[in-house]
């Protein structure tokens, strides 16, 4: 559950805060939109530094689980509000990409 990656990578909800119950089918990381758009399966959590409102288009459109965002980068404005409307969690952590995958891959999402 999204709830409990927030517990283990110490994440902020930044949007989509009536989602936490949602649960998550695997991991994926990446910065190129077209790339995550071919690659990402439903259910994903999807690790980024990008921050804008393509980002949250792009996890809607494959219906992924969540959208963390590492070393406290802060999202769009735009982006945030597009993810309260489309019901996407974005999560913020100071945790570098490696360091969530490690975590995540540790509460048995991954490979």
């Amino acid at each position: 559950m999204i709830k409990n990656i927030c517990e283990k990578i110490n994440a902020t909800v930044i949007a989509g805060a009536d989602e936490m119950e949602k649960e998550i089918s695997g991991v994926y990381i990446c910065d190129l939109l077209s790339w995550v758009m071919s690659h990402a399966n439903k259910g994903d959590a999807w690790i980024t530094v990008m921050s804008h409102a393509n980002v949250v288009a792009v996890a809607s459109l494959l219906d992924l689980g969540c959208v963390i965002v590492p070393e406290d980068i802060k999202m769009d404005e735009d982006a945030i509000k597009k993810a309260n409307e489309e019901g996407i969690p974005l999560l913020s952590t100071s945790m570098n990409s490696y360091e969530i995958a490690i975590a995540l891959n540790n509460m048995g999402l991954g490979l």
